[in-house]
């Protein structure tokens, strides 16, 4: 006879009384993402160089136009509260004290990716483009480039370009920052 199984997915509520009941720390490397929690990849050198320098380097060039965050939550939907490592957000007075930054605050998410490359091209390409995150790019540590994602359409880009050591990107919702792809490789 066969057994049906089921999954018991977690919302973005769940999700947080975990935290509050000490089964997580603020500190887990973990992302809810489609009401799994995954356990995300150990932070290497080269990734955790190309996000510092990335942010030093954004920063002033977004600091009229965006707010820039690293490695915070973002809310998607009720199952998914990824955890990007870059994203340029909408200025709000509050900073996004009150709540997690949901689509419609996000101007671009950069994720850098070594380990997690596969992962961040599919997975969460998919779900950026589902919930309706206007443009997100990857940076590729092993291939030296990025993987720029926009016109989210039917769940997917529409839209992939691939950028080299040497272009500049110019994110659609930020057309007066031309972003120099080198400060987000290694």
């Amino acid at each position: 006879m066969a057994t049906e199984v089921s999954r018991h997915l977690f919302t973005v509520h769940d999700y947080h009384r975990m935290v509050e009941a000490g089964i997580l720390h603020e500190d887990d490397r973990v992302e809810l993402i489609r009401g799994e929690i995954l356990a995300m990849s150990p932070i290497g050198p080269p990734h955790n160089g190309s996000v510092i320098r990335a942010i030093n380097v954004l920063m002033p060039m977004v600091k009229d136009h965006a707010l820039v965050s690293a490695q915070g939550a973002v809310r998607l939907d009720q199952y998914s509260e990824p955890q990007p490592d870059i994203v340029l957000l909408r200025a709000r007075d509050d900073f996004y004290t009150k709540q997690h930054p949901q689509p419609a605050d996000i101007l671009l998410i950069v994720e850098i990716a070594d380990s997690s490359l596969d992962f961040d091209r599919q997975i969460k390409a998919g779900l950026y483009a589902e919930t309706g995150v206007v443009e997100y790019w990857v940076s590729d540590i092993p291939h030296r480039c990025i993987w720029a994602y926009t016109d989210a359409q039917g769940g997917t880009y529409q839209t992939v370009r691939q950028c080299a050591a040497g272009d500049v990107i110019v994110p659609r919702l930020l057309p007066d920052c031309q972003i120099p792809a080198d400060i987000l490789l290694p």
